[in-house]
């Protein structure tokens, strides 16, 4: 009797003292209680699948440190395909300057396998390792060479360069023909001037320079690499002039001046269809009388063992048999070092012309123009014979 009252005095104890506990310190045990970690409980394919997946990334890392480095090079040009397609849906020139900056930061592949030994060529006395090249267009102001030499090319020519910077013309101004291949473009030499191109190329120049001298591999008997002035290809500079300039061969001038002591080749550009008035230079005398002033200045210049830059000229694919032909008279008469055929065309050949975006105005260039650029390729050759020419 006694045990079951002293039972009913201690329930009766513990309800008075919950009864009276603060409902803040209720809450609090309450959330804490809630907020506790919970140990997350893997079933055992979760944890099957989480150790496959480590097994593969740990083996392929331990793969990919055997294989050698030319093989490695090969899987990340492949891979680049994967980005392609992402470029292909922004803007034409969106997509470009993208392009253009992730060579120059070094965010493209680089490629590591040598070219076969019957691929290089020596023209001008400069050593090409390999015969492709990247015409001028893509790197306008000598932003990404170094990039764009590391990914293969035996050279790569920046610009076109004009002596005052400028805006080119109104956006947009590039266009896609993806069913055949082509891109039309208005650009106009849109260009950030001699100055800032030669302080890029300066600092590349010194910067190659200084590798060269502090390099401990390379030997007085060591047989000569293919190579430049940008360091493993070749550098072509080509030469624009202003829209608002009334002295073509004065913008050219500055150009040679300016930015030939870093160059492995000159050209000027006579045949852009994007800036009034520019291919009317394509005509004997007005091409005659440029070419002289533009050979003096390069040839009253300072010049070491290598002697000056080569100079070439650029022309159009639209030109008549009576033009072609004056043009190589003035090649041969004055020993121009080459010529670049060709730039883009303005003629809408089949079956771009019933494409709707023909009616743009611009140069049209990719596959369409393949056929018109080697007919001309041939025609120069009959004409010239002993001037070098690129294509």
């Amino acid at each position: 009797m006694a045990a079951r009252a002293s039972r009913k005095l201690l329930r009766d104890f513990l309800f008075r003292r919950a009864c009276t506990t603060p409902i803040a310190s209720a809450r609090h045990c309450s959330s804490a209680a809630e907020t506790a970690p919970k140990i997350p409980h893997f079933s055992k394919k979760g944890r099957l699948l989480t150790g496959t997946f480590l097994g593969l990334v740990i083996g392929g890392g331990a793969y990919v440190s055997t294989v050698d480095e030319a093989t490695f090079c090969g899987w990340l040009f492949s891979a680049t395909k994967l980005v392609n397609p992402f470029f292909a849906l922004l803007d034409p020139e969106v997509a470009h300057r993208l392009g253009v900056s992730a060579a120059a930061r070094g965010w493209v592949p680089r490629e590591k396998r040598p070219d076969p030994s019957n691929l290089g060529l020596e023209v001008w006395g400069r050593k090409f390792s390999n015969p492709v090249g990247l015409a001028a267009g893509f790197d306008k102001n000598a932003e990404a060479v170094d990039g764009l030499l590391g990914l293969g090319f035996g050279f790569v020519e920046i610009g076109s360069v004009t002596p005052v910077p400028q805006e080119g013309n109104p956006k947009p101004r590039i266009f896609r023909l993806r069913e055949e291949g082509a891109i039309i473009n208005r650009c106009g030499f849109n260009s950030e001037g001699i100055v800032a191109v030669a302080k890029r190329l300066g600092a590349q120049h010194g910067k190659r320079k200084l590798d060269e001298t502090t390099s401990t591999s390379s030997s007085s008997g060591e047989e000569v690499k293919p190579g430049g002035k940008a360091g493993p290809g070749i550098l072509g500079v080509n030469l624009g002039k202003n829209k608002t300039s009334e002295d073509a061969s004065s913008d050219y001038v500055q150009g040679v001046h300016t930015l030939s002591q870093y160059a492995d080749y000159l050209v000027i550009n006579v045949s852009s269809p994007n800036t009034p008035g520019l291919r009317m230079l394509q005509g004997r005398k007005q091409l005659k009388d440029l070419v002289k002033r533009v050979q003096a200045a390069r040839d009253e210049m300072q010049w070491g063992e290598e002697g000056p830059p080569p100079l070439l000229v650029k022309i159009a694919p639209d030109l008549s048999k009576e033009d072609l032909e004056d043009i190589a008279a003035v090649a041969l008469a004055l020993r121009l070092d080459g010529l670049v055929i060709s730039n883009t065309t303005v003629s809408r050949p089949d079956p771009v012309r019933t494409n709707p975006v023909a009616s743009e105005a611009g140069g049209l260039s990719g596959k369409p123009l393949f056929n018109t650029s080697t007919s001309l390729l041939k025609d120069m050759y009959i004409l010239t014979r002993s001037v070098t020419l690129l294509i």
